[in-house]
């Protein structure tokens, strides 16, 4: 048994355009744009999405959304995930990542927010 949660929305965008997107979308959603500190790619736009972590992270791919499912047990998280049809196409640190059916981009990452219970689904038998 183990829950999982969706916890973030990360706005991708190219590492060139990340000051200025983050600074439109901190204007756009009256919020702070908020650099991570020990993860430069990431800008944080805190109270944007309550509960929910919504970030401008610099990427070096194409603009695009992605979302992270937060877990107690990544393992059985990423194989819950692959058995309803995503495929697990590279790892970073201790997340997974996954392209879904339709093509989206998910990440299953540790748990790591303070309410986590508070709105993760139990899994399992």
């Amino acid at each position: 048994m183990h829950r999982s949660r969706l916890s973030t929305i990360l706005i991708d965008v190219p590492e060139a355009s990340a000051g200025e997107a983050a600074a439109f979308w901190s204007a756009a959603l009256g919020v702070p744009a908020t650099p991570v500190p020990g993860e430069e790619q990431f800008t944080s736009l805190p109270g944007a999405l309550p509960s929910l972590t919504l970030a401008v992270q610099a990427v070096d791919a194409e603009a695009r959304y992605h979302v992270d499912l937060e877990t107690d047990d990544v393992e059985a998280e990423t194989a819950r995930l692959l058995a309803l049809g995503a495929v697990e196409i590279n790892r970073w640190l201790e997340c997974r990542i996954l392209r879904a059916p339709g093509g989206h981009i998910l990440c299953v990452i540790p748990r790591h927010s303070d309410d986590f219970a508070d709105h993760a689904t139990i899994w399992g038998d």
